[in-house]
């Protein structure tokens, strides 16, 4: 029997995002935007391309379902199992920290680092990613830069699930190996490949807990907390310092991304462990968010 029509898909995405509205959903417009394109298999701008396009009954179903969850409080990157960063698709789900476009501002640092301006510029070059998550930085830098060697660390074996996953949906399997090692651990450096890295990145845990309850409901009840916090915010920043001096070649590069206040703290312990010409970069809304220096 053929399916009968309810809905055309801007009469649909315009009640939804109301309903949304109405049940103070963050990002109203674009939630229901990338629930119903994951449905119908169409980007956003495929949808108002084919803005009349009939919703059939089955396809309404599942997107209701979705809906569901969304109200809830699920965020719409671990509903649809994806995220875009720096352009490329990240599996992702409750294991890894949903990657945000700030970290995009991370990972063109270390290429300008490396002397690699523009995609598809490279050199060779050995990096580490510590606290790799969904692999989203070291995962790209291999994507758009087929010379590197990539070390991905983390000390979730699911977080280095999900890296591997997205190693293999962008072809990069042979530029990267993931590596189960904790940076707090003094025997870390014994687990890596080899310990002559060129340039070690990472986004660590930067949240104070005394912030924690401050996030929003979907941050606290969806992504993962040890991805996130410690207890001063400052903890990471301290273990990978002190674990780079011993990673990285003379002249190697150390780059963070910070919290919104901690560039000072940073700097005096980078300085501390015998980094040098440390410099600060801003993010798009002023705030002080990518910090990186050299060794020796």
């Amino acid at each position: 029997m053929e399916e009968v029509k309810e809905w055309e898909v801007v009469e649909l995405l315009k009640t939804t995002t109301d309903y949304f509205v109405s049940k103070k959903v963050d990002e109203a417009r674009i939630s229901a935007e990338l629930l119903l394109g994951h449905v119908l298999a169409k980007s956003r701008l495929e949808l108002y391309l084919q803005h009349n396009r009939p919703v059939y009954r089955d396809e309404l179903d599942r997107f209701r379902a979705l809906c569901r969850q969304r109200i809830e409080g699920r965020p719409v990157q671990y509903i649809t199992a994806e995220q875009y960063f720096y352009g490329l698709p990240f599996f992702v789900d409750e294991r890894v920290l949903i990657p945000r476009p700030e970290t995009e501002l991370l990972v063109e640092h270390v290429l300008e680092s490396l002397g690699m301006t523009g995609r598809g510029g490279s050199r060779e070059a050995k990096i580490l990613d510590i606290g790799t998550g969904s692999g989203c930085i070291a995962l790209t830098l291999a994507k758009l830069c087929p010379e590197v060697r990539v070390s991905a660390a983390d000390c979730s074996a699911g977080a280095l699930e999900v890296a591997r996953i997205n190693a293999a949906k962008l072809g990069v399997e042979s530029q990267v190996e993931c590596v189960l090692a904790d940076m707090f651990d003094k025997l870390f450096a014994a687990w890596l490949p080899e310990a002559a890295y060129d340039l070690i990145v990472s986004n660590p845990p930067y949240i104070p807990a005394l912030e924690w309850e401050t996030l929003q409901r979907e941050v606290k009840q969806y992504e993962p907390k040890i991805a996130l916090t410690t207890s001063d915010g400052l903890e990471c920043y301290h273990a990978i310092a002190e674990q780079a001096a011993k990673l990285l070649v003379p002249g190697g590069r150390l780059c963070f991304e910070l919290h919104a206040d901690g560039a000072a703290a940073v700097t005096e312990l980078m300085a501390t462990n015998g980094f040098c010409g440390i410099s600060v970069a801003k993010d798009y809304s002023g705030h002080d968010r990518i910090l990186s220096g050299t060794f020796g």
